[in-house]
């Protein structure tokens, strides 16, 4: 099956493109998946969130994407059909959505707050400010690591990608770069980046093929049901495959730490600063700083 990703066609099972593997099979033991952790940058856990939650976050994006016209009111809303023209969104920190009972009861469930103070031993904190993303028809997310964005606390911070629906491969399901937690000069170099302070783009690359020669690894992606959710490191380069459906692709990113760790300001509180200076002003491509690195 050839899958796209960017402007590149790769071949899943193939040389640049494999599969995940679940972790379920370690939840009762967290040595086993700080391992699992150090040794795939990632966590892949089938059914940590409950399906009924999902579908009621799911709604509230649905509903707020209707309101604003984006959905093709002949198909069902939750569905999620784009309509003709709609392009993606990101609805990070949008609290007329992120704020809803409905979706922080799926992004603060004793489930996945139970998994992290399991996972890390002690109480746990998630970030106030909430990512949310509807990609449309076409699009795709480019590579990057999350401490470009969110760097000023402990680097002991866990993403958790959870898809608010069903995601399979023509959704544009998220990709991660197995291996890439390790690229040492990546990490030394663009991973000390913060955007606000460096006004640098932040994805480090849109060219998978390119990413992989020049440093290694292996890009993996699978196909996602409502409740998987799928947790990995700061340094652990992701994107996604391309939707090439006619529906949006839902899905929402959290950060969880130790509450006993420092923790990036911008993202906690009633009104999180956020990107308080990233894309104002002069911004310096990406490419002309890999250049000067040399990666």
């Amino acid at each position: 099956m050839i899958v796209k990703m960017g402007q590149r066609e790769l071949e899943l099972g193939g040389k640049y493109l494999g599969w995940l593997r679940e972790s379920n099979d370690l939840l009762k033991d967290p040595a086993a998946l700080h391992a699992r952790m150090e040794e795939d940058g990632y966590l892949l856990i089938r059914g940590a969130q409950e399906v009924e939650r999902v579908q009621a976050a799911r709604r509230v994006v649905l509903e707020n994407l209707d309101a604003n016209e984006q959905l093709d009111r002949a198909s069902p809303l939750m569905e999620g059909v784009a309509k003709e023209g709609a392009r993606g969104q990101f609805l990070g920190g949008r609290k007329e959505i992120t704020r809803k009972p409905d979706f922080l009861a799926l992004v603060e469930s004793p489930q996945i707050m139970g998994f992290f103070e399991h996972f890390l031993g002690g109480p746990v904190l998630t970030y106030d400010y909430k990512w949310l993303r509807a990609i449309g028809p076409g699009s795709n997310s480019g590579a990057h690591y999350d401490i470009v964005y969110m760097g000023r606390g402990t680097q002991n911070v866990y993403t958790t990608w959870t898809p608010l629906g069903d995601v399979p491969l023509d959704m544009g399901p998220l990709v991660l770069l197995v291996g890439s937690h390790r690229f040492e000069r990546v990490r030394e170099t663009y991973g000390r980046m913060d955007v606000d302070r460096d006004h640098v783009t932040g994805s480090f690359s849109n060219d998978p093929v390119e990413v992989m020669d020049r440093h290694g690894g292996q890009w993996q992606t699978s196909t996602f049901k409502a409740g998987d959710v799928l947790i990995f490191g700061m340094f652990t380069m992701h994107g996604s495959v391309n939707n090439v459906s006619n529906r949006f692709r839902l899905s929402t990113d959290t950060r969880y730490q130790l509450a006993s760790e420092p923790v990036d300001e911008r993202w906690m509180g009633e009104d999180p600063i956020a990107h308080y200076a990233w894309t104002k002003g002069e911004t310096v491509p990406m490419e002309a700083v890999r250049a000067k690195w040399g990666v």
